[in-house]
């Protein structure tokens, strides 16, 4: 046995593997209860049962810090599941948009069945995500698999849709605000029907054409919000 290996299981390093859990778990359940900015550190700290003052900023540095290793414990398992539906996708050679709703929807939706703290996460990042100024950075970091989904749905889309109105963000903001009121509730025995209803809903945001009035209006705001003279 190396001494990386001796280290990494000696009772010193299992006792701050398990602090730094445990952590995580009390963030998960109080930000989801209060909201990100709504719990304190030192109610973290209790409901952790922790009474090193110190413990969290050790772990963590801060509160984006605890924030960051409650997203981390979740994002790896959600960008994998994408990932497969997506080259699934590619590999088919089909053009269909349901099908990319899906990959937007089921790894996220999978989090409905994680007894550890997957209802708490989705509830986490529909807030973060639905903010009057979204913390899209947080969520969706340099790496995750929402980038070649929407390098995939641009295509499908009207130009408008991507250029100006932003539907796969829009997409995003409303699959995650649904899928953490399902969170919040209590836990259904099966959530098949609730998910594919929801990528039905996300298909047919996705796939909303810009209808003539908001054309026009657009024209009228013109470039920088100036009203352009009307085309004959």
């Amino acid at each position: 046995m190396t001494a990386h290996e001796t280290q990494a299981t000696s009772p010193r390093s299992r006792k701050a593997g398990d602090t730094r859990g445990t952590l995580i778990r009390a963030a998960e359940q109080l930000f989801a209860a209060k909201g990100v900015d709504g719990a304190s550190l030192n109610e973290i700290k209790r409901a952790a049962g922790q009474r090193n003052a110190t413990a969290l900023q050790y772990h963590f540095g801060d509160r984006a810090g605890l924030l960051r290793a409650v997203l981390d414990k979740h994002l790896p398992a959600v960008d994998a599941r994408r990932e497969v539906l997506l080259r699934q996708y590619e590999d088919s050679g089909t053009v269909d948009l349901r099908s990319l709703a899906a990959a937007l929807v089921l790894p996220v939706a999978a989090k409905l069945a994680d007894p550890d703290g997957g209802r708490e996460f989705l509830q986490i990042v529909a807030e973060l995500l639905n903010r009057p100024e979204p913390l899209v950075e947080v969520v969706v970091t340099k790496g995750s698999s929402i980038h070649p989904w929407r390098r995939l749905v641009q295509p499908l889309l009207a130009a408008e849709s991507t250029t100006v109105f932003h539907s796969r963000f829009t997409a995003m903001r409303f699959s995650h605000a649904e899928l953490a009121a399902r969170a919040a509730g209590r836990p259904r025995r099966d959530d098949r029907l609730f998910t594919s209803r929801l990528i039905d809903l996300v298909t047919a945001l996705l796939a909303a054409p810009v209808s003539e009035q908001t054309a026009r209006l657009l024209h009228e705001r013109g470039p920088k919000g100036k009203p352009q003279p009307p085309t004959r």
